[in-house]
C-alpha cells in the first residue's frame, strides 16, 4: 500500500508528465507550421514519451493499491518565435520535471517508501538522457545560428527519431 502523502504527489507528477505532453505536442504544431518536418517528428515523439511516463506512474499507484486523481491540463502556454526558442523550452520544461522527480526521490526518503524508490530511478536516469539530449540539440542551433543550410541538415538528423519501445520502460 502507498502512503497518501506518495501517492497525491506521484498524481501531481501523472498531470505533469501529461503536462508536458502537451507541450510537446504544441511544438510539434509550431513546427509543422514552419515547414520543419524533422523537429515536428522530433517533439511528436517526445510527446508520447511524456504520455507513456505519465501512463506508467498512474499503472504504479494501482500496483500500489492506491488512488488515481486526474485533474484538468492547462493548454501550454508557448509560442515560440524561432527553433531555438522552442528547444530552449523544452529544455527548460525538462529541467522542471528533472526538479519534481527529484522531489519525489527525496519523499520517497522520508516516507520510507522503498518500493517507489526503485520505481523512480528509472524516471532519474530518463531525465539525465532527456536533458543531455535536448542541451544538444540547442547547443547546434546555437552553432548554427540564421544558416538556413544548417538548419536543413539538422532538421533532416531530428526526423531519424524513432517512438521509445515500450520494453525501455520499467514494469
Amino acid at each position: 500500500m502507498i502512503s497518501e502523502k506518495m501517492q497525491e504527489a506521484l498524481n501531481l507528477q501523472i498531470n505533469e508528465e501529461f503536462r508536458s505532453a502537451f507541450t510537446y505536442l504544441a511544438l510539434s504544431a509550431y513546427f509543422e507550421s514552419e515547414e520543419l518536418r524533422g523537429c515536428a517528428i522530433w517533439m511528436r515523439v517526445q510527446y508520447e514519451e511524456e504520455l507513456m511516463h505519465g501512463t506508467k506512474i498512474y499503472d504504479y499507484i494501482h500496483d500500489r493499491d492506491g488512488q488515481v486523481s486526474l485533474s484538468m491540463v492547462a493548454a501550454p502556454e508557448c509560442e515560440p518565435r524561432s527553433p531555438l526558442a522552442a528547444f530552449e523550452l523544452a529544455l527548460s520544461g525538462e529541467q522542471a520535471l528533472t526538479a519534481k522527480i527529484y522531489s519525489l526521490v527525496d519523499l520517497c526518503h522520508e516516507v520510507r517508501d522503498h518500493g517507489t524508490h526503485t520505481f523512480l530511478q528509472w524516471f532519474v536516469t530518463e531525465q539525465v538522457e532527456e536533458e543531455d539530449i535536448i542541451r544538444d540539440i540547442v547547443k547546434d542551433l546555437k552553432r548554427i545560428g540564421d544558416s538556413n543550410d544548417g538548419l536543413f541538415m539538422l532538421d533532416r538528423e531530428l526526423k531519424q527519431r524513432q517512438p521509445q519501445s515500450n520494453a525501455a520502460m520499467p514494469e
